[in-house]
């Protein structure tokens, strides 16, 4: 899948049991450019490892006085740094590449989720939910991803990295072999912690989305009632509770990152130091100790890799089980018709659209066929109501209380809407939001066009 070839024609049907089984399904799906990363990785880290190879034995010509060798050595360190640069270049397409797909996949689930939920949507789910998903989540979902192929070319290269020293330099190759697991091991202990800082973070930048989110929707009547002030305090709370919790879990991820700079430091000492013995000792070539030196060094690149995977998905498990909850949302309807994800129940009788006047028994709307008809509202929460009686199946979203009679339902050509599937209600009679969106405040303003001064 190419970046011009978006959007998709079929996003498929994804696995929205839970946050990791959504990673595994998105990923699954991205198999062709996974393997190009991963190709294009392995050469890009291969081509590094092998470099300390090229240095060593030019080091090794020199301190031989072999001219020969060291043009044979140049010969081999320009080879190899070309293989790195179209490496890299390539690398860091592909991955940029997979990163978009998997993002605009995301989106589109999550564009297909709003079509089919409508006005349904922000009654099971908050609307600050619904954007924060949309925005950061589908980033940082994108990002593991994407890295997820860099870390397996990592992993690739560094155990045959250290095979390959065990084979060239017994005695040092074991170290490093011991040492490599050690260092990969070490943050383990640290990375629940930062996990659960990391949940902490996201719950409470979700919960001031949606507390913003809610205060925009709300604001007509918050200036009503006067409580501007009171909604901007709480805002103001949840912004610094989100500031204290993003530090407290950089905090934890500073000391992985250091923990990952100190063990590699005191590895390549260990190498450095049990090396010098060797060489002394006339076991081990400079060149070879020179070639050691530049495999360890280079270790730290790939371990940088392993890092990034568990911050990737620390961050981004999370963001996918919310995005999986938003894409399980189904319609529910007690009266039969559309099941689970619109799809129509079989064995259930397909009704036609429902034609003739449009009444309501209860606040004496009458909408004659193929009139015109407006309703003005002064108080916007009965106009709402009014809106979901019209549009059938209200109850559904407001239940009735105990003792109370159910209200009569609206008629459409003296068909109830209550008793007929909602997919048919709805073939027949449009429910739209609304909040004034489109033209919002006087029209005098919003269409009062500058004189040109002709």
């Amino acid at each position: 899948m190419q970046i011009r070839d978006l959007p998709y024609a079929d996003p498929g049907i994804p696995d929205v049991r839970s946050g990791p089984r959504f990673l595994i399904w998105l990923s699954r799906h991205q198999w062709s450019g996974q393997l190009k990363s991963l190709g294009w990785g392995v050469l890009h880290m291969a081509a590094l490892a092998l470099l300390p190879v090229g240095v060593g034995l030019a080091v090794q010509a020199v301190a031989d006085r072999s001219g020969d060798r060291l043009a044979a050595a140049g010969g081999v360190i320009a080879a190899l740094g070309l293989l790195i640069t179209v490496g890299d270049t390539m690398l860091h397409r592909t991955a940029v590449t997979n990163w978009i797909t998997a993002a605009a996949r995301v989106q589109q689930l999550l564009a297909r989720k709003t079509a089919e939920m409508g006005a349904l949507l922000t009654r099971q789910v908050a609307a600050g939910e619904v954007t924060a998903v949309s925005t950061g989540d589908v980033e940082k979902i994108g990002w593991f991803v994407e890295s997820l192929s860099r870390c397996s070319a990592a992993l690739l290269v560094t155990v045959g990295l250290c095979a390959g020293l065990v084979l060239y330099q017994p005695e040092l190759g074991l170290l490093v072999a011991v040492g490599v697991p050690v260092l990969v091991l070490s943050v383990l202990p640290l990375l629940p912690i930062a996990t659960r800082r990391a949940d902490v973070q996201r719950e409470k930048a979700g919960r001031a989305t949606e507390l913003a989110s809610d205060t925009v929707a709300g604001l007509r009547v918050l200036r009503g009632i006067g409580g501007e002030e009171l909604f901007l305090g709480r805002y103001r709370r949840a912004s610094q509770e989100v500031r204290k919790a993003a530090v407290h879990n950089a905090r934890m991820w500073a000391w992985i990152s250091a923990v990952q700079v100190a063990l590699p430091g005191l590895l390549m000492i260990a190498v450095v130091w049990h090396g010098v013995g060797l060489a002394r000792d006339g076991r081990i070539s400079v060149g070879e100790l020179v070639t050691v030196y530049g495999a360890v060094t280079f270790l730290l690149f790939p371990l940088q890799h392993f890092v990034e995977i568990a911050m990737a998905y620390s961050v981004s498990r999370p963001s996918a089980k919310r995005a999986a909850r938003v894409l399980a949302l189904r319609r529910t309807e007690p009266h039969g018709g559309a099941a689970a994800g619109g799809a129509p129940v079989v064995g259930e009788a397909v009704l036609p659209p429902l034609t003739g006047d449009l009444h309501d028994p209860v606040s004496g709307v009458h909408a004659p066929t193929g009139a015109f008809t407006a309703v003005v509202c002064g108080d916007p929460d009965l106009g709402g109501r009014l809106a979901e009686r019209l549009g059938g199946h209200a109850a559904e979203q407001q239940p009735s209380c105990p003792g109370k009679e159910p209200e009569a339902s609206v008629l459409l050509g003296g068909t109830a809407l209550d008793e007929v599937p909602l997919s048919t209600a709805r073939a027949s009679v449009l429910v739209q939001d609304k909040d004034p969106v489109l033209l919002s405040g006087a029209l005098e303003q919003l269409l009062d066009v500058p004189s040109s001064g002709g």
